[in-house]
């Protein structure tokens, strides 16, 4: 199993199927962040979105839809993405941490808390959701 490091990440997929990244944590950054890259885009986000999320799925208690959007479109109210901008989140507002890159939260950290073993992600075209394990 990868290590989930700069130098052997965790390879991955979209909950759609559609597009495969990588992911690793850098605590060496300043603030620590998960790294995601696709492609050669590079989108970088509180690495504490990792157990943040978990909990909040925890206390949510069923599942949750991802409603991965850009960060220049609206929200799905309610969805994982929806938290990931919300004032209320525990960061009190975007884990995304590069302004243009701070969206996507539902599509690219879902994966790795899979991968994780922390949360059970559906695999769909479309409408996919995610709840603890």
């Amino acid at each position: 199993m990868n290590a989930g490091t700069r130098t052997d990440p965790w390879p991955l997929t979209t909950p759609s199927g559609g597009a495969q990244f990588t992911a690793f944590r850098d605590e060496t950054l300043d603030p620590p962040a998960l790294v995601v890259k696709v492609g050669t885009t590079e989108l970088r986000y509180h690495l504490r979105c990792i157990d943040d999320l978990a909990a909040m799925l925890k206390a949510a208690g069923d599942w949750t839809p991802l409603g991965g959007t850009d960060e220049q479109k609206t929200a799905l109210e309610g969805s994982v993405e929806a938290w990931g901008r919300s004032p209320d989140n525990p960061v009190g507002g975007w884990y995304g941490l590069k302004k243009g890159l701070r969206g996507r939260f539902g599509v690219y950290v879902p994966p790795v808390l899979e991968r994780l073993g922390l949360a059970e992600v559906e695999h769909l075209p479309r409408n996919s959701r995610m709840r603890a394990l």
